[in-house]
Formats: C-alpha cells, sequence, structure tokens
C-alpha cells in the first residue's frame, strides 16, 4: 500500500496552512477511492506541542488512515546551485513518501540541486514549487508536478502569477527562488538564473 507525506510548518506553537494541507490529504484519500481521511487538526492537537521555534510536523500516513508523525527542527539554508534534469515520464499528482525517482534524478546531477523538465516544460525542484522574475513580477510555472500548498496560497493571495516556462524562455526570467509549505515568499532567498549550472544557451541536458 503506497504511503504518503505532509510536511506542515509550524512556528511558535502556531500551524501554517493547515486547511490547504487538509485539502490534499482529503483530495488523496478521495482519488484512490477512499472516502474517510485523517484529521491533521485533531493530529495536531493531540500532539500536545509547546516548543518555540520553527519546526517541520512530518505525518505519513497510509490509506487505512494509519499514520506517524515527526517533529523536526528546521531551518532554511541557501542552495549553492541548480541543474536542469530531463524526465519526460516523471509523474507527481500526489505526495508519496518514495522518492526513489527524485533520488535517481539527483544522482546525474553534479549540482546541489536539480529543477525537473518535462516536455520541454520546466516543473519543480526535488522538494518545491518555483517562482520565477520577470520585471517586477514573480511566476510560477504552469506544469509543476505538485501544486503545493504555499504555491497555491500565493496564488490565491495574488502575489505569484501562473505562466508557461519552458527550456526556449527560461532566459527570459532573471531570478528565481523555491517555495513550499516551509519555504514562504522570501526576498532572502532569491538566486540570479545564472544558478542553473546549465542554461539552455550553452550546456547540455542529461
Amino acid at each position: 500500500m503506497p504511503q504518503f507525506i505532509e510536511s506542515i510548518k509550524l512556528e511558535n506553537q502556531e500551524i501554517f496552512l493547515l486547511d490547504l494541507h487538509q485539502k490534499r490529504v482529503n483530495e488523496t484519500f478521495l482519488n484512490f477511492g477512499k472516502n474517510d481521511s485523517i484529521d491533521l487538526k485533531m493530529i495536531f492537537k493531540n500532539l500536545n506541542i509547546n516548543e518555540n521555534g520553527l519546526f517541520k510536523l512530518r505525518i505519513v500516513y497510509d490509506l487505512n488512515r494509519n499514520f506517524q508523525t515527526q517533529l523536526i527542527p528546521y531551518t532554511a539554508s541557501k542552495i549553492t546551485d541548480f541543474q536542469l534534469i530531463e524526465n519526460d515520464n516523471f509523474n507527481y499528482m500526489f505526495k508519496f513518501s518514495d522518492r526513489k525517482e527524485f533520488e535517481n534524478m539527483k544522482a546525474k546531477s553534479n549540482a546541489e540541486e536539480i529543477i525537473i523538465v518535462k516536455n520541454n516544460h520546466i516543473t519543480d525542484t526535488s522538494f518545491s514549487n518555483l517562482l520565477f522574475l520577470k520585471g517586477k513580477e514573480w511566476f510560477t510555472p504552469t506544469t509543476c508536478l505538485l501544486n503545493g500548498v504555499q504555491r497555491q496560497h500565493l496564488l490565491m493571495c495574488k502575489k505569484i502569477k501562473t505562466t508557461e516556462i519552458t527550456l526556449n524562455n527560461l532566459n527570459e526570467f532573471t531570478h528565481f527562488q523555491i517555495i513550499n509549505a516551509m519555504n514562504d515568499f522570501d526576498e532572502m532567498f532569491i538566486y540570479p538564473i545564472e544558478k542553473i549550472v546549465n542554461l539552455p544557451e550553452n550546456k547540455v541536458f542529461f
């Protein structure tokens, strides 16, 4: 039976984007023919967390409503460089705990992190959605592998827009940043597009 994962931001005992996490969990159960989901709010309440600071609440669950929790201290860190990796057959519509394919792609890379290219379109990194800067506006690819909770939140708040981003127009953007449940829109973590070591104009893809 497949297992799935939710990584939820918890800071000073406050939990973030819980409704969007619950929506994703509910949709996962429904997709696999299950009407009864797990209740993330109740799980969080029963943990009785009384520590301050920034944590990742990691919940691994299956379709029989079994789950395990882990509270992990979290510190965001800069990534040195990124590499475009092509994989036209990869699908990740649901947040499976099995990450073997991500690991296989990273093993082909010489950079610290990968940006997955599918059918010539930019998608995600191995652990996050992406935002790209053009002028003064931030855009996220329409072709994300997983519609992450932070991506949904920023779109609903109209802080970002969607657009088609491909290998052909990637160089129209000057900067990018990574977003996920733990990393929100943060101008302290903006990367110049040149941090992608194999930009299309002069590099070879794997």
